[in-house]
């Protein structure tokens, strides 16, 4: 009897060890370990953010010299209103396969009288981490007349207007638009200046040489989505050409932003860079 006794408890402490092994929070996968409670401390090892340029990363003009660049975030002329953290010089740095990419693409335009146009590409983790600095700061509100002007700041994290990561840190993703050639050079913002709200008629907004989008670049607004039913006639037209002449090169749109193309397969899907734009 006592030997009984004993294999019985034997065995109901191997059913319990058993069930504490394979019962899981909902969401929870085999072999992970259950999320802290929420009022727990952040778990162990931080997300690092490689500070050293790969060589697989390229400047666009190596590539492709032909392409214009006019590098938004290394002006105050963005919606923080000052240069970004990390943007050292005003150049394009991309994965090579995403430059080669754009090399293709662009000499389909070339032959219709078109150019490429970027305004951004490989985005260090340092000028997201100011984007998320200033989206914090609900006093300043120096760009919201052009950039967000129906948007309350309090709701650019809500709306995905900013995040705490970006696809561009990955070095495939550019914000691109077309000009007709010959290009007339785009003025250079000056700092306090009128502003005039992004989605306004295009003789109304911020001069650019780009083709009419029916917004301007980085406008916080459901009307800058790709296929936004409001934009219509040669305005769709427009964005519709850009669209289908970086998909055949193989690059894949963002539907909330006409600019925002990201080069598939990215050659790194996974990795975040932090070393700036030089």
């Amino acid at each position: 009897m006592l030997r009984l006794a004993a294999a019985l408890r034997g065995l109901a402490v191997a059913a319990a060890a058993l069930l504490t092994v394979t019962v899981l929070p909902s969401g929870a996968s085999a072999g992970t370990a259950p999320s802290p409670p929420s009022s727990a401390s952040p778990a162990s090892s931080p997300v690092s953010f490689p500070s050293a340029r790969p060589k697989a990363f390229v400047a666009l003009r190596e590539v492709d010299p032909t392409i214009l660049q006019e590098m938004r975030y290394f002006t105050p002329h963005n919606f923080t209103g000052v240069p970004v953290d990390g943007y050292r010089r005003p150049t394009c740095l991309l994965t090579r396969d995403a430059a080669r990419a754009l090399h293709r693409a662009q000499r389909s335009f070339l032959r219709r009288g078109f150019s490429l146009k970027v305004y951004d590409c490989y985005r260090p983790q340092r000028a997201v981490d100011q984007f998320v600095r200033w989206a914090k700061d609900l006093g300043d509100q120096r760009m919201k007349a052009e950039f967000y002007p129906r948007v309350d700041k309090t709701r650019l994290f809500d709306d995905g207007y900013i995040a705490a990561k970006s696809g561009h840190s990955r070095g495939s993703t550019l914000d691109v638009t077309l000009v007709r050639l010959p290009a007339v050079p785009t003025r250079p913002y000056v700092p306090g200046e009128p502003l005039t709200p992004c989605y306004g008629p295009k003789a109304d907004r911020f001069p650019d040489n780009s083709l009419d989008m029916g917004t301007g670049f980085d406008c916080f607004d459901t009307l800058a989505h790709t296929l936004d039913p409001r934009i219509h006639g040669k305005q769709r037209a427009n964005r519709l050409l850009l669209k289908k002449g970086l998909e055949r090169a193989g690059f894949v749109n963002l539907p909330e932003e006409w600019w925002h193309f990201t080069f598939q397969p990215e050659t790194f899907p996974d990795t975040y860079f932090d070393f700036p734009v030089e």
